[in-house]
C-alpha cells in the first residue's frame, strides 16, 4: 500500500490516557505533542474526547483541550470524538464550538455523542442522569438550531451563522439517527465488524440531505497497531483490554499498565471472556499484515475515514506506530520521532 485506499483519510483520536506513575497533567501534555506529530505525519484529524472522574482518562473538559491542541498546530483539523451531550446544555456546546470556529477558523470538527457518566457518583456530580440520554434527539436538534437561527429569541454568539462540521458518534441503532438528521457518521466495531457494516448499509441507504451533510460520510474508529512483528503489536494491545476488563469488572477505568505486569495475572473465567472480547476485531501486526486488514476493512465497509484510536503503555511505541501507519498510507515520509544521539 503506497497511498490511502480510494483516497480514504487517515486520523487521530486520544483519549489522554494516563499511564502508571504518571500524572493527569503530564498525559494532557503529551495529547499536544501528539497533535503537532500528528500534523507533521499527513494525518487529516486530531481529536480529543470526554471522560469524568477517570482515574485512567486526563481528558475531561473536551473544548478546552481542543482549543489547546488547535493554538498548538496550524493545518491539522481538531476537534472532539466526542462532546457527551447528554452531559451540558446544548446553548453552551454551541457557543463553545463557536468560540473554537472562531479562533481557529475551517478547523474545527464537533463530534457529539450520547453517553452519560460512567457512574452514578459522576452523573450526580455533573448533574444528569441516565434519563438526559432519552432525549437526544432534541437535545442535538437543538445545538443544531444555535448554528443557523437561534432558539426561541436566544443566539449563541459566537455560533450563529457559522458552518463547524458535525459528526455524530454512535453504535448499533445511533447510525439511524445520523441518517435522520443528515449528518457525517464515526462508528466503531463494538458489537463486531459485521454488525458494524449492517449499520453502516443502513446508515447509507436511510440518509436525509442536510445543511450539514450533502451525502452519507462514514468515520470508522479503530485500534491500528504496527510493530517489527504480529506478536509485539498484539502485546501492545493488552494494557487497554485489560483497562476495559477493569472497568466492567471493578467499575472504574484505571491507569495503563505494563504489558508483562498484566501477562502475570490470574483471570476469572469472566475476565478472561471480557479479555478476549477487548482484543477481538483490532488491526495489528506489521506494515503488510495491516495493509491487508485496512484495505479489507474498506472493501468491507466503504469508510471514508479511519480514525485511528490506538492506546498503550509503551509511549514511544504507539507513536512509531502511528508514524508507521502514516508512511504506509501514503500520507507523508515522516522521519523517526525518537532520533539517537
Amino acid at each position: 500500500m503506497t497511498s490511502a485506499p480510494r483516497d480514504v483519510r487517515f486520523s487521530i483520536l486520544d483519549r489522554s490516557r494516563v499511564r502508571s506513575g504518571q500524572s493527569h497533567p503530564e498525559a494532557l501534555r503529551e495529547t499536544v505533542e501528539f497533535a503537532r506529530h500528528a500534523q507533521e505525519w499527513g494525518y487529516h484529524r486530531f481529536w480529543v474526547s470526554e471522560h469524568h472522574g477517570v482515574p485512567g482518562v486526563a481528558g475531561s473538559a473536551p473544548t478546552v483541550l481542543a482549543a489547546a491542541v488547535a493554538a498548538a498546530t496550524s493545518r491539522i483539523r481538531v476537534g472532539t470524538g466526542g462532546v457527551m451531550l447528554p452531559n451540558h446544555q446544548p446553548l453552551v456546546v454551541a457557543e463553545q464550538f463557536g468560540v473554537l470556529e472562531s479562533l481557529f477558523p475551517g478547523r474545527i470538527d464537533m463530534g457529539l455523542g450520547r453517553s452519560v457518566g460512567f457512574t452514578d457518583g459522576v452523573r450526580r456530580a455533573l448533574g444528569h442522569g441516565k434519563a438526559d440520554a432519552d432525549d437526544f434527539d432534541a437535545r442535538l436538534a437543538e445545538v443544531l438550531e444555535y448554528f443557523t437561527r437561534g432558539r426561541a429569541g436566544v443566539h449563541a454568539w459566537p455560533a450563529e451563522g457559522q458552518r463547524v462540521p458535525t459528526f455524530l458518534l454512535a453504535t448499533g441503532s445511533g447510525a439511524q439517527r445520523a441518517a435522520r438528521f443528515g449528518l457525517p457518521l464515526v462508528i466503531a466495531p463494538v458489537a463486531g465488524t459485521a454488525s458494524m457494516a449492517a449499520a453502516i448499509e443502513e446508515y447509507r441507504r436511510d440518509f436525509r440531505e442536510s445543511p450539514w451533510g450533502a451525502e452519507p460520510y462514514v468515520m470508522i474508529s479503530a485500534a491500528v497497531v504496527i510493530a517489527d512483528s504480529v506478536e509485539e503489536a498484539h502485546r501492545l494491545l493488552l494494557p487497554e483490554a485489560w483497562s476495559y476488563v477493569y472497568s466492567r469488572t471493578r467499575g472504574e477505568f484505571p491507569a495503563l499498565t505494563a504489558p508483562e505486569e498484566i501477562e502475570r495475572l490470574e483471570f476469572t473465567e469472566r475476565e478472561r471472556r471480557l479479555y478476549d472480547d477487548a482484543l477481538r476485531d483490532h488491526i495489528h501486526g506489521t506494515e503488510e499484515q495491516v495493509a491487508d486488514a485496512v484495505e479489507q476493512l474498506i472493501a468491507r465497509t466503504g469508510a471514508d475515514e479511519i480514525l485511528v484510536h490506538t492506546s498503550t503503555y509503551d509511549r514511544r511505541a504507539r507513536l512509531e506506530s502511528h508514524r508507521r501507519l502514516a508512511r504506509l498510507v501514503g500520507l507523508a515520509a515522516p522521519e523517526p520521532v525518537f532520533r539517537a544521539g
